[in-house]
């Protein structure tokens, strides 16, 4: 009787040990990294913190896996939050997506955004993303180095970058999906008949740019596409700009920005735009005129340009019903890079 107990027990305890020791949880390393791309004159910090998001399975399975690289938004960081770690997990664990890594990096700066641009005088983060980010990454993690193993989005300011990253380099990254992007375009509050320039004609410190919102996108847009080393005080050029009660518009800025703007970048990056596996962009109903609009205009210039995309509006803002387990990050955006990205083999 007790041989029978023994080896019942035994039974018992090798039946439950593949599943407490299978882990069902990814886990986040902070990393850092410096660039010499950051390298500027205006003291921006040029040691980035990185959040990197493992798989459940990462440290004993000795395989690779796709990267996503996930932008984040406007006076965001690279914190990656506990429920948005859960959100990651429960797609894994519901097969929305394979095991995959997520990588934010940290691109908050004193103008609260770097809008992921090469600005040169606040430093060069589109080059510090594509270039210095991706191959830290290639260098230091089991990632499949391989542009069709690399996918990239964002939301807001995030989309907006992934986008421009997309259009730029389809050597890099093989997809991309924007979550209710951003600076897709002058429109409504960014744009001149709107009270936004009237507004930052009146600020004169940076103190009191801190409690704005608009004007401060639009000192955010200038650093990141028409800095100006001899402007004080916040160095940089903006397209409209008051000269008493009158509204001027300087054309040279303008073509700056528009330069940088996805709506007017299309036919300059059609050979690039044709290279990419997959595209696609989603935005909010109630999120407000200023989004719906641009993200439209996008969509409707990409057609008419014959690039193959998706793009959606659902009922929602700009905020809500993404981050959660029944949002657009579980359901929509990662089961689109399950069907763009290649996973490699088991």
């Amino acid at each position: 009787m007790k041989i029978k107990m023994t080896l019942l027990t035994l039974f018992l305890i090798a039946a439950c040990v593949p599943l407490s020791a299978q882990p069902d949880k990814g886990t986040v390393v902070v990393d850092s990294l410096y660039s010499t791309r950051l390298e500027n004159p205006m003291g921006e910090a040029t040691t980035r913190a990185v959040s990197v998001y493992l798989p459940p399975g990462y440290e004993t399975s000795g395989k690779r896996y796709p990267v996503i690289y996930f932008l984040h938004g406007f006076m965001g960081d690279h914190t990656l939050y506990p429920q948005v770690v859960e959100v990651l997990d429960h797609a894994i664990a519901r097969k929305k997506i394979r095991p995959f890594i997520l990588v934010i990096s940290d691109q908050k700066t004193s103008y609260d955004g770097s809008f992921y641009s090469n600005s040169g005088l606040f430093g060069n983060w589109e080059d510090f993303t594509a270039f210095d980010l991706v191959n830290y990454m290639d260098s230091n993690y089991r990632t499949l180095p391989d542009k069709d193993s690399r996918g990239i989005t964002g939301h807001s300011m995030g989309g907006y970058g992934a986008l421009k990253l997309a259009m730029h380099h389809p050597e890099i990254f093989s997809s991309v999906y924007a979550l209710s992007p951003g600076a897709l375009a002058i429109v409504r509050e960014y744009g001149p008949n709107s009270s936004t320039f009237r507004e930052l004609a009146q600020i004169r410190t940076a103190e009191e740019l801190k409690n704005s919102y608009f004007p401060k996108v639009m000192v955010a847009f200038g650093r990141s596409w028409s800095p100006n080393p001899d402007n004080p005080p916040f160095y940089c050029d903006v397209p409209f700009v008051y000269e008493g009660d009158s509204l001027v518009t300087r054309p040279e800025i303008l073509a700056k920005w528009q330069e940088n703007m996805p709506v007017h970048m299309i036919e300059d990056n059609l050979e690039n735009l044709q290279q990419l596996r997959a595209i696609a962009l989603d935005w909010g109903r109630n999120a407000g005129e200023r989004f719906t609009q641009q993200c439209d205009m996008f969509s409707q210039r990409l057609e008419n340009a014959n690039i193959d995309h998706s793009a959606e509006e659902y009922i929602g803002t700009h905020v809500s019903g993404i981050y959660t387990k029944d949002g657009r990050i579980p359901n929509d955006m990662l089961p689109f890079f399950d069907d763009h990205l290649d996973f490699g083999t088991d």
